[in-house]
């Protein structure tokens, strides 16, 4: 069953490659980055690190991935998620937990949805994942620096440790032959 299910969302890229080639984000994470005007390689990267499920070798993101209270829940279906989440406020504050692909804070993002559940549609999580990198960049800045905000908006040692995660699966998707000296210098277009 779970199979099937990981088939249905090889769009949301679950379909991985080679970690020595380039591999270009699924369509809807291209979407949800150019609707914002950012990177969808950044995007991308930022849904391995939050919600990424190992899956045969490979890591994927995982739609129905919540963070309650700093422990990970994962789901098989959008339904058993949105249950999980209920729960979930049941017994902690909406700022103990992170919902979806790219684990958008219930508390701390309460004004970018209408009920908790939605985000777990993985086009509206992506989208606003999108919206709160493109809010967190800074021009003349590469866009490691808005990863770290993504996570830590005050910055410090945790935004640090987090983009150094994160640029780990940024050369997976740019490739294997890539330096994270900057993202300018990975050929991706800045706004």
């Amino acid at each position: 069953m779970m199979r099937r299910r990981l088939a249905r969302f090889a769009f949301l890229g679950l379909a991985a490659f080679s970690a020595h080639a380039r591999e270009v984000p699924p369509p809807a994470y291209q979407l949800a980055a150019r609707q914002a005007g950012i990177p969808s390689p950044v995007l991308y990267a930022v849904a391995l690190q939050e919600s990424g499920l190992p899956r045969r070798g490979r890591l994927i993101p995982w739609p129905w991935t919540l963070n309650v209270a700093g422990q990970p829940e994962r789901y098989a279906t959008r339904a058993e998620a949105c249950a999980g989440v209920r729960r979930a406020l049941g017994r902690t504050t909406a700022k103990q937990i992170d919902v979806g692909l790219a684990q958008v804070n219930l508390g701390y993002h309460a004004q970018r949805y209408t009920e908790p559940c939605e985000l777990l549609d993985p086009y509206r999580n992506l989208a606003i994942a999108a919206e709160i990198l493109k809010e967190q960049y800074v021009p003349g800045e590469d866009w490691l620096a808005a990863i770290g905000r993504y996570h830590r908006p005050a910055g410090g040692e945790i935004a640090a440790r987090y983009r150094d995660h994160v640029s780990r699966h940024l050369v997976r998707v740019l490739g294997a032959d890539t330096s994270l000296s900057s993202l300018s210098a990975l050929g991706i277009a800045t706004p």
